[in-house]
């Protein structure tokens, strides 16, 4: 809810940035630089070179079948030729290492805010760019789609640090929104289904601050996909501090309101509010059946990296469960 606010009580936004090429391509290369230093080798150690725990359901080719041995994984038995020659095999896969992950990027006005010194946007970027870099070193490919006021940049999905530049480049190089009318992300979801042909990990990267009727193309990409929700927020929008009488501008629309956030009613509605919308942004998750991360401004990058290797750590556990409980209801049938 807040989120669509931006207060004209803290400092002024920064300029929007001009479209021009060379500074922008050098913001890029610094940014990466920086993280590569500072975040990614820092994660290297961490992660211990299990990146693969980023990505899961993709990448492997079928490459033979064979009879079921002790300690195979009982998800790759073909139930089919067990059943036809009434000796369980298994399915053996070699790896695909062009691995593909696509960024589908919320850059709507609402993502423009933040409380503190970061905003959404820039959180949004260094989350982006550290993914991007530690997946396409190892081969795999990315694509992104941008959304604005609408999906205006489609990049195919390719490798190599080059195209994390020209990723970030897009992303830096937009000048703030004005404003839209409204965030749309069913169109941006829409998109993705016609565009994203081959299974892959989606990652959807927006604070979800969005007209309604998202929630169902989200789950119709998770029947396709791997898809994980990156939701981007800033603590003022789940709590708003006294800060007196405050002007704010709705960031989509440009309405603008004087707020007296002394008010202790109003501010225990504003949080009863929020917390409605957590509970039905948290359902409408769940029920899409995706993974979901959240990032706050004022967040270590680091450190939610690492929350969501364990996530994914965690999810891969529960599947096989889920799988090994399967297969003996089958046997017990």
């Amino acid at each position: 809810m807040f989120g669509l606010f931006k207060s004209r009580s803290t400092r002024p936004p920064p300029p929007a940035v001009t479209m021009l090429p060379m500074p922008a391509a050098k913001g890029a290369e610094h940014m990466l630089r920086r993280l590569e230093w500072t975040v990614i080798r820092r994660l290297d150690g961490m992660l211990q070179g299990d990146y693969r725990t980023l990505l899961r359901g993709t990448g492997l080719d079928l490459a033979d079948l064979r009879e079921y041995q002790h300690h195979d994984d009982v998800r790759h038995i073909d139930w089919n030729v067990t059943a036809r020659l009434q000796i369980p095999h298994v399915r053996v896969f070699t790896e695909d290492r062009e691995m593909a992950a696509w960024f589908l990027l919320d850059l709507s006005p609402s993502v423009d805010f933040g409380s503190s010194e970061q905003r959404k946007r820039h959180v949004s970027a260094e989350f982006v760019a550290v993914l991007a870099r530690m997946l396409t070193r190892h081969g795999n490919r990315i694509g992104a789609l941008l959304y604005g006021s609408g999906v205006d940049t489609v990049m195919p999905a390719r490798g190599g640090r080059m195209h994390v530049l020209e990723l970030l480049h897009n992303m830096q190089s937009r000048p703030l929104n004005q404003e839209s009318g409204g965030t749309r992300l069913d169109e941006l979801l829409h998109s993705a289904m016609g565009t994203i042909r081959r299974r892959s990990t989606v990652f959807v990267v927006s604070d979800f601050i969005s007209a309604p009727g998202w929630e169902k193309p989200l789950g119709q990409l998770a029947q396709r996909h791997d898809v994980v929700a990156i939701r981007l927020l800033d603590p003022m929008e789940l709590d708003l501090p006294d800060l007196g009488m405050v002007p704010i501008r709705d960031a989509e629309t440009g309405e603008q309101l004087l707020v007296d956030t002394h008010d202790a009613g109003f501010r225990k509605r504003f949080a009863r509010i929020a917390a409605q919308r957590e509970a039905d942004l948290r359902q409408a998750f769940a029920q899409s059946g995706v993974d979901t991360l959240e990032l706050s401004t004022d967040d270590d990058l680091v450190q939610a990296v690492m929350r969501f290797a364990d996530l994914r750590k965690r999810r891969s556990r529960l599947s096989g469960a889920s799988a090994v409980m399967s297969t003996r209801a089958v046997a017990a049938g």
